[in-house]
């Protein structure tokens, strides 16, 4: 077969990323005009938990494995990405507050031609470094724990979580003033994050362009690693961790990898979270009731469905608010929801499968099941 030119393969590899950028344009300019803020919230919401569920499917799904601290990685990437565009502001911009641009709140600029404030690439920066910390940890903590396996790693990366919850409550309390911001060495910046009372007043960049944006690109880097030889080996891991040393995989290595991964995904997730409307980064972000959320959306979506962990994340979301009218009982008729779920469903919604393997199926069931 004639290999593709230059040309055709740059631009199969650019469509995905021109499709992630084109689904955000659509929530923010066309989606979020014609809701309420009620229910913008509750998108913002989704999108997150989105992120959060595909990038723990990384780790309990491609590759079997059952980490329990996910929401550590989501409270580091949150601290730091609030901790740069708070304090960087206040160095660069002469205050903490929001620096409105094109995608929060002021469309132009008085040109009249559209423009990104000078906060919200600071946003980007932020995210971006919330997420590589994440990542730096989540391989400290994999490159050790990693080794293990079932309950032993779920009681590793709990620890993780517990850690991460305490030194936050340990930290110091936000600096107000400015001044004093400036008189403060950059290194102790990070230790005045608010401590048990929580980190507010962080500038609130969040909108559903950038949520989107980067949940449509986790669902990208999610589908092409699950079919990448990468993926394969991570798959190979769930089947049988035993065979696949014998075919020649370092499952060490790849759990690694994949757990790298998720806590990058994780990171840019809490940067997201922290500076969401109405949100204050608190230490409890970092506890395992968090923590298991996830893994709920992960089980109930489907062990290594990237789809089913989406399809989950909505039912989750929504679930609880839509029982608000029964207030009393809320809680109740969710946890018996998830368990009736769990009773007549135990592979969750979608089980190995994706939504968009159906055409797949319906082939296959065509062809007399060759």
């Amino acid at each position: 077969m004639p290999r593709p030119s230059a040309a055709r393969a740059a631009v199969d590899a650019a469509w995905p990323m021109l499709a992630a950028l084109a689904i955000g344009l659509v929530c923010h300019f066309l989606v979020r005009p014609a809701i309420n803020p009620y229910n913008a919230i509750l998108m913002l919401t989704i999108g997150v938990n989105i992120v959060l569920a595909v990038s723990l499917t990384m780790v309990n799904g491609f590759t079997g494995q059952f980490s329990m601290g996910h929401a550590g990685f989501l409270a580091v990437g949150g601290y730091t990405a609030g901790t740069i565009t708070y304090y960087g502001s206040q160095k660069l911009f002469g205050s903490g507050a929001l620096r409105p641009g094109l995608l929060n709140g002021m469309p132009f600029d008085a040109t009249g031609l559209p423009l990104f404030g000078g906060g919200e690439w600071l946003f980007v920066v932020a995210l971006l470094v919330g997420g590589l910390v994440s990542a730096g940890l989540g391989y400290l903590v994999g490159l050790p724990s990693l080794r293990l396996k079932g309950d032993y790693l779920a009681i590793v990366t709990l620890g993780f979580g517990e850690i991460v919850r305490v030194m936050i409550q340990q930290s110091g309390q936000v600096i107000q003033d400015t001044s004093e911001v400036n008189a403060t060495p950059l290194w102790k910046l990070p230790t005045a994050v608010g401590g048990a009372l929580g980190f507010g007043n962080i500038p609130q960049y969040t909108s559903l362009f950038w949520v989107y944006l980067v949940a449509a690109l986790t669902v990208l880097v999610a589908f092409r690693l699950k079919r990448s030889s990468y993926g394969r080996a991570f798959l190979s891991i769930r089947e049988d961790e035993i065979a696949a040393e014998a075919m020649g995989v370092n499952t060490t290595k790849f759990k690694i990898r994949a757990f790298v991964l998720a806590a990058f995904f994780a990171g840019v997730a809490g940067g997201l979270y922290g500076h969401t409307l109405g949100v204050s980064l608190s230490p409890t972000d970092a506890g395992f009731q968090k923590s298991f959320d996830f893994i709920i959306m992960v089980v109930l979506g489907g062990m290594g469905s990237i789809s089913g962990a989406c399809l989950a994340a909505v039912v989750v979301t929504l679930l609880p608010e839509y029982l608000r009218g029964v207030a009393e009982y809320r809680m109740v008729i969710y946890a018996l929801a998830l368990i009736l779920i769990m009773i007549f469903r135990p592979q969750g919604l979608l089980g190995v499968h994706e939504l968009w393997d159906a055409a797949f199926w319906r082939r296959k069931k065509r062809g007399g099941g060759r």
